[in-house]
């Protein structure tokens, strides 16, 4: 087993104790709720005379149901709007701090808590979304969990873990132009597939990662999870104290060079100990865009589809049940394929930097005939941040429509989703069947700028050659 990483110092200093079943009973520092999966889980406490036992260590917002051009209230869409009732119930019962809609710091629940600086090294993170992994890039251990996780952190602080073991991934280099780290990530995915991180950990290394903005390293450990993996980390360092100073919930004064301090000392060790340890190039990555049903089905945008030989025999099943889904044929280019629906946004791509670089490709150019594209902030925050600078202003020209602050065509539980065999050229984080909201829909997965460039030219485009 791994000795010395951050993981393993965070997972130990968390531990309440074993369990007769041999799991860990971990403390959980944050715990972050929303209103889709929270509402059975204040169910359940209820049914059991319970109590929620550290209100003040629960932060509430909206984002899942949440529609992002008409916002009034009461919405349209009968169920959303019980659990937006739901959530304000029982955040204002239970004494837990709700941020909603019109409060200034409503958003995609990922963006928000590391822009309040929430967020912090060394931490244990909890929330009932499987991308919770998101909160790693800062050095916390951070666990998507169940509905009835959420009423047992509700309840005890406490989650019933097993231990994981820890796969460094390291990428050296600098990145080429016209690649993100989206590129990144689905790169990582193709290479090591969606089953290669069961049972670990992602510890994000290399001087790639070095050189990454914090919004960059959310992006990564963001698709941890599409991976296989329960989590995904960067350990700590400047670029992380610079980014969380002065934030909303950061630590102020002579306890700020404490927390410094202390977040330095939790990072892996130089001789520590890895179950695993993969190394990648970064100049050998290129703008990447899935072509199938899950986010390892991916390629560099000037390859063809791959053709049933090329890929080993356990892929080639779920490669076939994609050829026949997305309508695509083997050996054929990626490049070209037409785009119906373009989406900018959610809790993988829809922070300040994804729209600037999104902006850099649509300025003084316009979304191609015929093509629905959309840019979704991820945070009240993000959108004021935008217009300041004029990026919305950028996007409407371009012929974007731009939105409220919510999870939008991520998942389409809201009224974003995709009509009918539309396609789409999405920055989200899932290509699963019917994931944008239409059980024929289709979604290819790329980065903002990729994204942008697609709805300019009306197909599937490389980014470079808009550059």
């Amino acid at each position: 087993m791994s000795k010395g990483t951050l993981f393993d110092k965070v997972w130990d200093l968390h531990t309440v104790g074993t369990l007769p079943s041999g799991q860990t009973q971990l403390f959980i520092g944050l715990h972050l709720i929303h209103e889709v999966t929270s509402p059975q889980a204040f169910a359940m406490l209820r049914e059991r005379g319970l109590q929620v036992m550290f209100p003040e260590r629960t932060v509430a917002t909206v984002d899942h149901i949440v529609p992002t051009d008409n916002q009034a209230r009461p919405f349209k869409d009968e169920m959303a709007e019980e659990m937006m009732q739901a959530i304000e119930r029982n955040t204002k019962e239970t004494g837990i701090t709700f941020y909603g809609i019109g409060s200034g710091n409503q958003g995609v629940v990922h963006v928000i808590a590391p822009e309040q600086g929430l967020t912090q090294p060394g931490m244990t993170i909890a929330c009932g979304d499987s991308h919770t992994s998101t909160h790693g890039a800062f050095g916390a251990i951070a666990f998507g969990i169940g509905t009835s996780q959420v009423r047992d952190v509700l309840a005890s602080q406490t989650l019933a873990l097993s231990k994981l073991k820890v796969r460094k991934i390291e990428v050296n280099g600098t990145l080429p132009s016209g690649v993100y780290a989206k590129d990144v990530i689905l790169h990582i995915i193709r290479k090591l597939g969606v089953t290669g991180g069961v049972g670990y950990a992602y510890e994000y290394a290399g001087t790639t990662f070095e050189q990454m903005s914090m919004e960059e390293r959310m992006t990564v450990c963001n698709m941890s999870i599409e991976g296989g993996a329960r989590c995904g980390y960067v350990n700590p360092d400047q670029v992380t104290f610079d980014y969380l100073k002065g934030r909303d919930f950061a630590p102020k004064g002579a306890d700020w060079d404490k927390a410094v301090e202390w977040w330095t000392s939790i990072r892996s060790d130089a001789d520590a100990e890895y179950d695993d340890v993969v190394v990648f190039d970064a100049s050998e990555i290129a703008p990447t865009v899935t072509w199938g049903i899950t986010p390892g089905q991916g390629i560099a945008v000037n390859e063809p589809i791959p053709t049933p030989d090329s890929l080993a025999e356990s892929d080639r099943e779920i490669a076939e049940e994609a050829y026949r889904y997305m309508d695509l044929a083997p050996g054929t280019p990626i490049q070209g394929t037409k785009i119906d629906v373009c989406f900018i946004g959610s809790c993988t791509n829809g922070r300040i930097s994804d729209l600037r670089e999104a902006a850099k490709i649509a300025k003084g150019r316009h979304v191609a005939e015929g093509v629905k594209a959309f840019v979704v902030p991820g945070s009240e925050r993000v959108k004021q941040q935008a217009e300041a600078e004029g990026l919305d202003r950028v996007f409407e020209a371009a012929g974007f429509e731009w939105r409220e602050a919510g999870c939008s065509m991520c998942l389409a539980m809201n009224p974003d989703k995709l009509q009918g065999r539309q396609i789409s050229a999405s920055s989200s984080n899932r290509n699963f069947k019917g994931r944008q909201g239409s059980a024929s829909g289709r979604t290819l997965l790329m980065s903002p700028a990729m994204v942008a460039a697609a709805a300019i030219q009306g197909a599937v485009t490389d980014v470079r050659e808009l550059l």
